[in-house]
């Protein structure tokens, strides 16, 4: 764990750096997406909001994805909340972490080098079972990426026909390939992040 330092007239604290940038609401969603990484999204969301209902809350994320219930929590999560979300793309935003990513409403932006992929959804495990379940189990895959597809268009612009042919395959995007799809609002440097 890394500590800052801070002085006072008491001597010298060492804080934890997650400490230090959630006070500066700066929040961070990295590796894989889990009902675990939801639910402290969701406190974390909800501790800032309480501490203050105006101030915007930086989302940074950098993840692979991970499950899809898990990250429609973490969605819905961000689109009901009233303070302002402005979203970083600073690494990568694969899967469902492209879809959180481009769900921003108050900014969306991605460090130059950064990359954007989306791609059906997948199934997390081996299907197995008789042929009814293994049915049920494509058609509510199926009703998944219906879902998701629709998400993507109405956060991107585009016709839920163009999110089925983008997403039909791994479709990584840069920074402006993302900007002209409708994924992105811009790129930034560190430093403008720091001036907020």
């Amino acid at each position: 764990m890394m500590y800052t330092i801070t002085k006072s007239s008491s001597g010298i604290t060492l804080i934890p750096m997650e400490s230090s940038l959630l006070a500066r609401r700066r929040v961070f969603l990295e590796g894989d997406i889990t009902q675990e990484t939801a639910c402290m999204f969701i406190k974390t969301l909800m501790y800032l909001t309480e501490e203050n209902a105006d101030k915007p809350i930086h989302l940074f994320i950098n993840t692979t994805g991970g499950d899809i219930n898990a990250g429609l929590l973490i969605y819905d999560a961000i689109q009901s909340c009233n303070v302002p979300i402005r979203m970083y793309c600073a690494g990568r935003a694969y899967s469902m972490g492209a879809v959180l990513f481009c769900s921003g409403r108050h900014g969306r932006y991605m460090f130059p080098n950064s990359e954007l992929m989306l791609h059906e959804p997948l199934l997390g495990n081996r299907v197995g079972g008789s042929s009814s379940s293994i049915k049920s189990i494509s058609d509510s895959l199926l009703e998944t990426k219906k879902k998701i597809n629709r998400l993507l268009a109405r956060h991107t612009g585009r016709t839920e026909e163009e999110i089925e042919a983008a997403t039909g395959y791994d479709h990584y995007f840069s920074p402006e390939e993302s900007i002209a799809f409708g994924l992105c609002d811009g790129t930034i440097g560190l430093n403008f992040v720091m001036e907020d």
